[in-house]
């Protein structure tokens, strides 16, 4: 198939993904098909971590979570997950084509009450939802926009997640093991709508584990760290027809200082083509390559950021943000005319902040 060939096929699957223009009662139907692929999609998480690399220099601390029995602390995480395209250049777009931004954003306060510590440090918590916010974008027209502090949105089906309760399990290194007790608030967001299905993809363990999952910690037995040790994690992430891409996240412990009465801990990250390690998640990305990612070339920003105050074994802050862009150009435009190009781009942002 010649290059015309080529980016004319290019650009029918980028209309197939993105949609075209059609009569306003069809839009519609579409919306609701499209904002519910939204809401079931969820990234496949790696929990490899490789040993933290010991630096001979300066006081250890120890880089893990620390729960006492009837503790209580309320803390804020944010999710966003965004995919967008482009039509770039001087040449006409093709017909029907209309690009934009579709994605979610979703932010939610909880209380975190510890039940109970065994003797290896893992905690159960009871969970307590306290506020949440949910903002669902369909090329550019926001389709679900919530907000708990809203008056006008107390009739929500989602506003009946406000005071549910469900239990997880903690280790020290920030994963979480089990999610339970979800029966009660799952009976209370029970419906047919689009409002009543995102609650209820909320509450799902896949969900809840990426809502209280540290990412950021070292792997367990591995938290006796100083400033210059790194640790790392894998990921990875599915592009839908950009397909998969595997990232070692590199974390570096940049330093160690006392304030308050209190010891804080900052580590920065960033994603790094795989280790040995990852070789296996490499096959995977070869086989799982999407139609597209062949014929374009990306630029990738991943990094994050950790503040952990040592003392209280409590995260202050974590966050994680993940930029990748896609370029396809037209190999040969029309004479009278500059290059057209498609831009396409995925953006992941995760965090977790501390409120009292």
């Amino acid at each position: 198939m010649n290059h015309i060939g080529i980016y004319s096929l290019v650009v029918c699957i980028v209309l197939l993904a993105a949609g075209c223009a059609a009569p306003s009662r069809k839009i519609v139907k579409t919306e609701a098909g499209q904002q519910e692929t939204i809401k079931t999609q969820v990234e496949t998480r790696e929990t490899v971590r490789t040993e933290v690399e010991a630096e001979q220099q300066g006081p250890s601390i120890n880089l893990e979570l620390k729960f006492v029995e009837a503790d209580s602390t309320t803390y804020r995480v944010a999710l966003e997950n965004d995919k967008s395209v482009q039509w770039e250049g001087g040449a006409s777009k093709p017909p029907g084509f209309e690009g934009g931004h579709t994605g979610n954003k979703m932010e939610i306060t909880f209380t975190q009450q510890i039940q109970s510590v065994d003797d290896q440090g893992n905690a159960t918590a009871r969970i307590t939802i306290k506020a949440l916010k949910y903002m669902v974008t369909i090329k550019n027209n926001v389709t679900m926009d919530f907000d708990s502090s809203r008056q006008e949105d107390r009739s929500s089906p989602l506003s009946k997640l406000i005071g549910q309760s469900y239990t997880i399990e903690i280790t020290p290194s920030g994963l979480v093991s089990k999610v339970s007790d979800t029966n009660d608030a799952l009976a209370a967001v029970k419906g047919d709508s689009a409002a009543n299905n995102v609650a209820v993809r909320l509450l799902s363990a896949d969900a809840i584990k990426e809502q209280h999952t540290i990412p950021s910690l070292p792997a367990a037995g591995k938290s006796q760290t100083r400033e210059g040790d790194n640790w790392s994690s894998l990921k990875r992430v599915s592009f839908d027809l950009m397909g998969a891409k595997s990232y070692e996240k590199v974390y570096t412990l940049k330093e160690i200082t006392d304030v308050d009465n209190r010891r804080l801990a900052v580590a920065e990250m960033e994603a790094v083509a795989s280790a040995e390690d990852a070789k296996q998640l490499h096959r995977q990305q070869a086989a799982t390559a999407g139609p597209l990612s062949a014929m374009s070339d990306s630029t990738e920003e991943y990094t994050g950021r950790l503040e952990l105050d040592v003392t209280e074994g409590k995260v202050q802050e974590c966050h994680e943000k993940l930029l990748v862009e896609w370029f396809i150009v037209n190999p040969n435009p029309k004479a009278d005319e500059p290059p057209a190009a498609l831009r396409m781009a995925a953006r992941r942002l995760y965090s977790i902040e501390r409120v009292d």
